[in-house]
Formats: C-alpha cells, structure tokens, sequence
C-alpha cells in the first residue's frame, strides 16, 4: 500500500462529530449578514456562506483549533475557530461539537 493511500484511507475513519450551533450563535451570523449587508447583499451571503461551510469541517477532528484565551477566566475547555476577523467559540462534548457564539476577533467573549 502507497503512503498516500494510507493517509486517505485513516482519514476515513475519523470520528464523526454533530455541529449544533446554538441560539446565541445563530443570532450573532444573522448580525454580522445585516451588518455586512449595509455595504452589500453578495458580500454577505459569500462571507456567511464561508463561515458556516468552515464551522460544518469542525465535525472531524474539532480539537485542532486552539484552546481561547478566556478559558483561564471561565474555567472552561472552549475552543476557537477564526474566519478573517472573526472568532467561532466552541465547546466540544461527547460526540458533538458546540457553537457557542461567532464574535469579532477583537471582542472578548461574555457568556
């Protein structure tokens, strides 16, 4: 067996994890569309559009992204995923991966 067939065929038993996005979170995409939209509708929808595609990867192997700086406050294990200026806060769980909130990367998170 060639190497790269080693690697592709480990990638296909990865654990699988659930993408929930929380309410919270939802309605943080939904600011960020309507704000994004004021300039214009198509950048919009391409960068929500970007976003939501890069958060639905985080069902195989979500532990590669690093650990928020916040943890130390909160006592928490919550990760994040960048996208441009923004922060995808996350919690990983059993089989299922969490999205708490989608904040701008100069923005600390408040629970």
């Amino acid at each position: 067996m060639q190497p790269q067939e080693t690697f592709f065929r480990s990638l296909s038993v990865l654990k699988k994890y659930e993408v929930n996005i929380s309410f919270n979170a939802q309605n943080d995409l939904e600011h960020i569309f309507f704000y994004i939209a004021g300039d214009s509708i198509n950048n919009a929808k391409e960068f929500i559009l970007g976003l939501e595609e890069k958060i639905y990867t985080l069902d195989t192997l979500p532990e590669r992204f690093a650990l928020i700086p916040e943890n130390i406050f909160f006592g928490t294990n919550y990760r994040q995923l960048i996208h441009q200026n923004y922060r995808v806060v996350y919690r990983i769980e059993n089989n299922s991966v969490h999205i708490l909130r989608v904040i701008h990367g100069t923005k600390l998170l408040d629970l």
